[in-house]
């Protein structure tokens, strides 16, 4: 009988637990995962979703240590986490990708006036050639088409034309 109860306390606290237990996997060990897996397929698909999930993940965690205090007195907050994190992380729910579009994307572009950097400079290395302002464009239009470079270049000369508008390059950041 004693084997029994030794089990059924261990299942008691498995439960009481289980936020604590799940998260970790939820939240980082599956993600972490998935995102490695996403690196090495072809598709931009399940890269969005895994960036977009870290993005989330990284607002969540801010709020987090930012609301702590709050946070604490909260007695459902991990358990609400555990189940918005399975919202957010499980594919076929798409709740990554939903938040992103609903309301991350909306705030953030509404915000970013017209900052469009088409060109970025590589760093120059010894072993590769030189990247220049007509490859970039070729690769542009590759990439979206005659039509959209030549809104992007219509819309640059705008936003170029009035003081109010700032374009930031760093010769360190590569694409």
């Amino acid at each position: 009988m004693g084997g029994s109860s030794n089990a059924a306390s261990f299942l008691k606290v498995l439960v009481y637990n289980f936020d604590v237990l799940a998260g970790p996997v939820v939240s980082l060990v599956y993600p972490l995962y998935a995102s490695i897996k996403a690196i090495e397929t072809k598709s931009p698909i399940d890269d969005q979703q895994w960036l977009t999930y870290w993005v989330l993940y990284s607002m969540i965690t801010l709020f987090e240590l930012t609301f702590s205090k709050l946070i604490e007195w909260l007695p459902f907050w991990s358990y609400a986490k555990l189940i918005f994190t399975c919202w957010l992380v499980i594919p076929y729910f798409s709740g990554a990708a939903f938040v992103y579009e609903h309301y991350v994307r909306p705030y953030l572009v509404t915000r970013q006036k017209s900052v469009n950097i088409w060109y970025v400079p590589r760093k120059k290395d010894v072993f590769s050639k030189q990247d220049d302002i007509l490859t970039a464009a070729e690769k542009y239009i590759q990439e979206n088409g005659t039509e959209a470079f030549e809104k992007l270049i219509h819309k640059e000369r705008e936003t170029t034309s009035r003081a109010s508008s700032y374009s930031f390059y760093d010769d360190e950041y590569r694409y």
